[in-house]
């Protein structure tokens, strides 16, 4: 059986990829994830909210202890734009990448132009495979219009692509006007793949406490719909890899992005669930799933149930809108 598969212009072992977790800041839990099967890895994300914090708590432990020695203000280098991240994270990259054979994928979370540039340099510096954008802006400020915030998406994917040579993909969430559209111009930006999606995590309130409450509810199959739809949507409309994220918990779920479109399949919430192990399952899974319908290769599925081969990507979309509301009450009265 054969699974490999590229994304990003990588060649991987297979589809599966376990999506950035607090997990896969250990190495121990990469080196298992590798030998349970995973076709690659992404590392947690990195803020530049961090980046800049640990820059200012250096410069401040610099301060008292050149303040009143003249002489000891030579021994620190002032700050000067220099790229500076957090060195663990850094150092992250480079030990799983001297321990791994699979590409090691990081994940980056900036604010600023100037901070997406930076600090993907310093990334592709630390070895990393890949370089995965993890773009998220909540449009908070409601004079914020979507054209900005798909201006900023833009502006993050040339500033990085403009700075390394690293492939380059982008984590978005669903909720633009026109996700198809977005799609078409952040490939056009530069990105060499897309991640679909993003989950937006929002605050609960504790009405007991009467404060706001930031429990993390991990991802179910029944949340696959929408990537599924726009997985299938975008394969073969678009030159970017496409990977799909959310609601992976079986080989059945990694089966159906598969026929959708995608070209990789992330999962986190699995393997947050029950372990590392898990991976082995999905990976075996799949080929089983292969196995049983003739298939000895996993490309012959790839897009089989995507609009681009079955046609009328919004005739479709808007018949099963349709028969599914309409359906409702007769399935649940049958």
């Amino acid at each position: 059986m054969d699974l490999t598969t590229r994304y990003l212009g990588l060649r991987l072992r297979n589809p599966l990829i376990a999506s950035a977790s607090p997990l896969n800041g250990e190495l121990s839990t990469l080196r298992a994830l590798e030998d349970y099967g995973a076709g690659a890895v992404v590392l947690p994300s990195i803020f530049e909210e961090q980046v800049v914090a640990e820059q200012r708590h250096v410069e401040q432990l610099m301060q008292p202890s050149a303040s009143g020695f003249a002489e000891a203000q030579s021994y620190f280098p002032v700050y000067g734009g220099y790229g500076f991240g957090p060195g663990r994270y850094l150092e992250t990259i480079r030990r799983a990448k001297a321990a791994l054979a699979i590409p090691v994928i990081a994940s980056l979370n900036c604010v600023t132009a100037d901070g997406w540039a930076d600090y993907a340099r310093d990334l592709e510096s630390a070895g990393a495979d890949a370089i995965e954008l993890n773009i998220y802006v909540v449009a908070a400020e409601l004079s914020l219009t979507g054209a900005a915030v798909e201006q900023r998406h833009l502006d993050a994917v040339r500033a990085v692509k403009a700075s390394v040579q690293t492939p380059v993909a982008v984590k978005i969430g669903p909720y633009f006007s026109a996700p198809g559209a977005m799609a078409l111009a952040l490939a056009a930006a530069g990105a060499d793949g897309l991640v679909l999606f993003n989950r937006v995590y929002q605050p609960d309130i504790d009405i007991v406490t009467l404060r706001r409450s930031l429990n993390l509810d991990l991802s179910t199959p029944a949340e696959m719909r929408l990537p599924l739809m726009w997985t299938s949507i975008l394969h073969g409309r678009t030159g970017a890899s496409l990977a799909a994220s959310t609601g992976v918990e079986s080989a059945e779920d990694v089966f159906k992005y598969l026929l959708a479109g995608a070209d990789a399949v992330m999962t986190t919430s699995a393997l947050l669930r029950h372990g590392p192990r898990h991976m082995g399952p999905l990976v075996a899974g799949l080929g089983d799933l292969l196995t049983a319908r003739g298939v000895d290769r996993v490309d012959q599925v790839r897009g089989r149930m995507s609009e681009h081969v079955l046609g009328d990507a919004a005739g479709l979309a808007r018949d099963s809108y349709i028969r599914m509301l309409q359906g409702y009450p007769a399935a649940q009265s049958s």
